[in-house]
């Protein structure tokens, strides 16, 4: 079986260099690149992308021997209908190391064409190091090394606004856009860039929030050998996703009119603000996946999919998706309905094996974020606590306690301070000390939950009946 490269497939086709890309993970691949590679089918956009490895050390070496091709697989429920796609995805021109060759990287803001600038460099790449230095090579934070190439391009084209950048941070924060503009503000004015770039940078750039939406496991290594024989080439980086995307970014029409991608039958939004938005999709995506992973694992369930389709954890999902989380939004109840019925048909996606265990990784973060707003909205709403919600709170601390699940060691994984908290709560062998000690953690919640009423004792009723009856017997007292 050949190597796949675009000598061995020249179907491959070659496109303008006009978007920078920092990261070249699988999600971005899933993500962005297919939705150029869709746009391009599409429209008249022909567009390629350089991909920047935003750290030491990364994947673009692997791009470079596969001359950026690789096979997306999609798989997924559409309309009830089972999609399973691998297409040959061509639009990454090249790969570039910052750190083992600089110039290279500033040469790329030489490029006329260029004019986006894409990432996803992980919640934690959108942050100001003041240690950074103008002469490092490359500096180490992504919104440094972004500011030596934008000053670059200013420099190079002699401030002409023309040549300005259009850019959309894809991190998985909210109001990321305005999170990266203020770190480059803070590197011109830390590295005394002068007042004719930051203008220039003020006003011929733009760096709008944008929402992703797609599950993306990645490389699938349980069907890979099965894919290269379907598509006829040894592809070390083929990718997998789910059929479901959605991309909103806040940005007026006149970027749209540049991005093509809502032309081009795409789930792309161009809107005036992404805050309903991330309300959705935190409340009625993430918030599940935080409460039904606990519940499912401790009731004996491995999957998203398995916790879905269960006769017991099934409606209890559909409880807290529908009855508690929906209506503490303020959108449209039949548009918050229909996705909160296409989050269920992609949890339910027979293709993707969701290991409920990789979502509770830092669930009493996830908690904060995702389920503890609902919580708190549906009381002040209802007069009354949402129990399917304090559930999986009580599941989130019966979980950290450890010990084993059947033959199954619980290993939870969290931030030390809240690991320690929990090991020294559970050793006291009370659970009233467990619920109320839990809420009153400032460090976890940033305030006293205990203040909020009737959380303290339904908490501590839910942890006392798991233990004397079990996860299951739990959920149905809450059905």
């Amino acid at each position: 079986m050949e190597r796949l490269n675009r000598t061995t497939a020249p179907q491959a086709k070659r496109y303008t260099e006009k978007i920078i890309q920092f990261g070249e993970g699988n999600f971005l691949r899933a993500f962005i690149e297919w939705i150029v590679w869709k746009t391009n089918q599409k429209t008249d956009f022909n567009a390629s992308v350089v991909v920047v490895q935003p750290i030491g050390k990364g994947m673009v070496e692997w791009l470079g021997e596969q001359d950026g091709l690789y096979h997306l697989n999609l798989q997924g429920l559409q309309n009830g209908e089972a999609i399973d796609s691998v297409d040959l995805i061509d639009v990454v021109s090249r790969g570039l190391n910052p750190y083992t060759d600089f110039q290279a990287y500033l040469k790329l803001a030489e490029q006329s064409e260029m004019r986006f600038i894409i990432s996803n460099t992980t919640e934690a790449g959108i942050a100001f190091d003041p240690a950074c230095k103008f002469e490092d090579a490359p500096a180490a934070s992504y919104p440094g090394k972004l500011t030596q190439l934008l000053y670059h391009r200013y420099e190079y084209f002699k401030g002409d606004k023309s040549k300005g950048f259009i850019i959309f941070p894809c991190e998985l924060i909210f109001e990321n856009g305005k999170h990266l503009l203020e770190c480059i503000r803070q590197y011109i004015d830390l590295w005394q860039l002068g007042e004719g770039f930051r203008d220039w940078f003020e006003t011929a750039c733009g760096v709008y929030s944008t929402l992703v939406d797609r599950i993306v496991p990645g490389y699938p290594r349980d069907t890979a050998a099965q894919l290269c024989e379907r598509v006829g080439y040894e592809d070390r980086l083929l990718d997998k996703a789910e059929i479901f995307h959605l991309w909103v970014i806040e940005a007026p029409e006149a970027v749209a009119a540049e991005f093509p991608a809502d032309k081009a039958g795409l789930n792309v939004l161009f809107v005036p603000s992404e805050a309903p938005y991330h309300e959705r999709k935190v409340t009625l995506l993430n918030g599940p996946h935080t409460v039904l992973s606990p519940v499912g694992y401790l009731s004996g369930l491995n999957t998203v999919k398995e916790c879905c389709e269960d006769e017991l954890i099934g409606p209890f999902v559909r409880k807290v998706m529908f009855e508690e989380l929906l209506p503490t939004l303020n959108l449209p109840k039949e548009e918050l309905e229909k996705f909160a019925s296409d989050v269920m048909e992609r949890f339910r996606n027979p293709f993707v094996k969701h290991f409920v265990t990789s979502i509770m990784l830092n669930s009493f973060p996830k908690f904060r974020t995702r389920d503890l707003p609902g919580l708190k909205t549906y009381l002040a709403r209802k007069g009354e606590l949402p129990k399917g919600i304090v559930l999986g709170l009580a599941a989130i601390c019966t979980y950290y306690k450890g010990g084993k699940r059947g033959e199954d060691e619980i290993v939870p994984n969290d931030d030390p301070k809240i690991m320690q908290l929990l090991q020294e709560l559970w050793a006291a062998g009370d659970v009233r000390k467990v619920a109320e000690g839990v809420l009153a953690d400032e460090f976890i919640w940033g305030e006293d939950l205990n203040a909020i009423p009737g959380l303290a004792d339904l908490l501590c009723a839910d942890l006392a009946l798991i233990q004397s009856s079990g996860m299951r017997a739990v959920v149905a007292s809450v059905l």
